[in-house]
């Protein structure tokens, strides 16, 4: 497959509905220390483009991340295909000692439409063993290289809410015991407010919180202020926001979300260990979405639940929170890699695979 590939600035990234493929991405992450390239990619049946975000992981190897990408996306049969070209032609853009290239690949699985991996009540079972699914992503390839990744960054399965109907509609698909608690907190007196940096510390406080309640990994304080104080650039086609849940002068809870095009995206949570029985978080997911809806967003993302409805799953808890809102199931393919550098790929690997984490 012939993929041309050209450099280009960041600033000049294509409006998308895919946050992490934007200018304002690019800006946040560079003030975390990775090193931005933009590329138009012209193939013979598409056009488009893709951020590409490069970070040192010594003083002699680097490592190539795409974030939510490539958007543009090719028959299934021609995935493969398709990651190896343009895998190719990065390389010849990135830096030398690049070792691999990830895709954090927006695409829904093909998995996601076979009817075997549905159980007898119409429960999705989840993806084959990664052997199974390196084997359908490389078929057509010349080498046989693109590998699925030991971890995914973004959380492949989420929840997609269509608000393109109106509020009684939304709240119409919801769970009865979801609309419940909306009203629940509305009458304990819950409101909700658009914030900024202002209250960035006092919800990273209750971030905080959050994450020893629920054993879940944590940002430092600079990845979250780095967020806001690129979003005061000027970049038309994204915007983050917090939207702050207020009790008696209070922040109990808060939500970081995204604004690009017209998809909102739920970023990140948090609520206090106090004042639970308020159900903040209910009245802050009917909030944020009805700002979206004002905002001209035509769908929001959930962002991250467990794969499958198995209570024992860790995510388990999203699932249930999340699919109460009356939105759809989205599974996407997940990260794969590209090595370039195999022998520092497979230590890598096994490195990542000791310690559950990507540099981020």
């Amino acid at each position: 497959m012939d993929i041309t590939l050209k450099n280009k600035e960041t600033g000049t990234l294509i409006p998308t509905i895919i946050l992490h493929q934007t200018s304002l991405w690019s800006s946040i992450k560079s003030r975390l220390g990775w090193i931005p390239y933009a590329f138009d990619i012209t193939s013979e049946t598409m056009d488009g483009d893709i951020l590409v975000l490069v970070h040192r992981i010594s003083q002699e190897r680097c490592i190539a991340y795409v974030p939510q990408g490539p958007e543009m996306m090719p028959k299934e049969e021609m995935k493969g295909l398709f990651l190896e070209s343009l895998s190719q032609g990065l390389a010849r853009h990135l830096p030398g000692d690049c070792v691999f290239i990830r895709y954090d690949l927006p695409w829904e699985t093909p998995y996601a439409r076979d009817k075997s991996r549905y159980d007898a009540n119409g429960q999705w079972r989840g993806c084959p063993e990664p052997n199974v699914r390196e084997l359908r992503m490389n078929f057509c390839t010349r080498d046989w290289n693109i590998r699925k990744a030991i971890t995914d960054i973004q959380p492949p399965d989420t929840v997609i809410i269509d608000l393109s109907v109106t509020e009684n509609k939304l709240l119409g698909r919801m769970r009865p015991k979801t609309r419940y608690n909306i009203r629940l907190a509305e009458r304990k007196g819950v409101t909700i407010i658009e914030s900024g940096l202002e209250r960035l510390y006092a919800w990273y406080r209750l971030y905080l919180q959050t994450a020893d309640r629920a054993g879940f990994k944590r940002h430092r304080y600079e990845y979250f202020n780095a967020l806001f104080e690129a979003n005061q650039e000027n970049h038309n086609s994204a915007s983050i926001h917090l939207l702050a849940a207020i009790v008696d002068g209070e922040l109990i809870a808060g939500n970081i979300i995204s604004v690009s095009h017209n998809r909102a995206t739920f970023l990140y949570g948090a609520s206090s260990n106090t004042k639970r029985n308020y159900m903040a978080s209910y009245a802050l997911q009917w909030e944020t979405i009805r700002f979206a809806r004002q905002r001209g967003c035509i769908e929001y993302d959930l962002n991250g639940i467990s794969s499958v409805a198995d209570t024992a799953h860790p995510l388990y808890g999203l699932y249930r929170f999340k699919t109460g809102f009356g939105g759809r199931l989205l599974h996407r393919q997940g990260c794969w890699d590209f090595p370039l550098k195999h022998d520092e790929y497979n230590m890598y690997r096994a490195s990542e695979n000791i310690k559950g984490i990507f540099h981020r």
